[in-house]
């Protein structure tokens, strides 16, 4: 399944962005710890190197994720030019409170009263941007919501401490190159429940879950996982809650909605759906898909 979900009022979004980075000193972006490389959005990075601007990256909902492979990460991106990282929960406010000093530790030169830093904050939706807002002033400025596009418009709001923040709504690209992304994305309810099938996007994440952590899958539903699929999960799941329709059925719709959930409420247990190690596979192997002009030549070479 190819997920694309870039609703109209992104363009905008990204209009808005591009002209707010001529006047920032630097980027605060959001990612979702437990798929930070899929979480981030190209268009963010492309904006911010052509201006140069540094990057502050938050791993946010670090809590839900691996912390080997948050380890992992940490050392990814801190190894990058002009990029700070750092993982926290945005909702524990003694680890947003360290966001202010990153901030101005990402931008030297900035905080003072004769040159307040300017910081825009940035990321796809639904990971978190809109709560770390509300942390970070202490007050309800930005609607939350456990769903993509909540946040709408731009918004400027004074932190103190001589930082200036931009809020930004969060912005998915036109097209998701990888779809192994996207199906990561719709499993973390990063897109909305209108472009995915839930049952593909469940057995997507239970076949990784399989490889990576039976253990959990195993201590979670109370079935033993060998030589199961993804597929195989679900069913265990619906057989384990007694989920059936009216007929007698397995209701595989309400299980595949179950795991979801259980993944995405750290119910499972603490999940990571990608490492350095995998994306560097997977950039390794990946064969983009033939254009129609190209899949007519191979046909006719055939």
């Amino acid at each position: 399944m190819s997920i694309q979900w870039f609703p109209g009022h992104m363009n905008a979004a990204r209009r808005n962005a591009a002209e707010s980075m001529e006047k920032v000193d630097m980027v605060i972006e959001v990612l979702d710890a437990r798929l930070p490389q899929a979480s981030t959005n190209p268009m963010i990075h492309e904006l911010r190197t052509f201006r140069q601007r540094p990057c502050l990256k938050i791993l946010n909902k670090a809590d839900l994720a691996d912390p080997v492979a948050t380890k992992a990460w940490l050392d990814f991106y801190n190894a990058q030019k002009n990029v700070r990282a750092v993982a926290l929960s945005c909702k524990q406010q003694a680890d947003v409170a360290k966001v202010p000093g990153l901030a101005i530790k990402t931008a030297p030169n900035r905080g003072t009263n004769e040159k307040p830093l300017r910081a825009i904050i940035m990321g796809i939706p639904n990971v978190g941007k809109s709560t770390l807002m509300n942390a970070l002033l202490k007050k309800r400025v930005a609607k939350v919501g456990d769903e993509p596009a909540v946040t709408k418009t731009q918004q400027r709001l004074y932190l103190g401490n001589n930082i200036v923040l931009i809020d930004t709504p969060g912005m998915l690209w036109p097209k998701i190159e990888h779809p192994s992304d996207g199906l990561m994305l719709a499993a973390s309810h990063a897109v909305g429940v209108n472009a995915v099938i839930e049952e593909e996007v469940a057995e997507f994440l239970a076949q990784l879950l399989l490889s990576r952590y039976p253990a959990l899958l195993a201590a979670r539903y109370g079935f033993d996982t060998e030589g199961m699929d993804g597929y195989a999960v679900i069913e265990g799941v619906a057989k384990r809650r007694a989920l059936k329709l009216k007929g007698g059925d397995y209701d595989i719709e309400k299980a595949a909605h179950t795991l979801l959930h259980d993944y995405r409420s750290g119910a499972i247990g603490r999940i990571s759906l990608e490492t350095p190690q995998s994306r560097q596979h997977l950039l390794a192997t990946y064969k983009p898909p033939a254009r129609l002009g190209e899949q007519q030549q191979e046909n006719e070479d055939e």
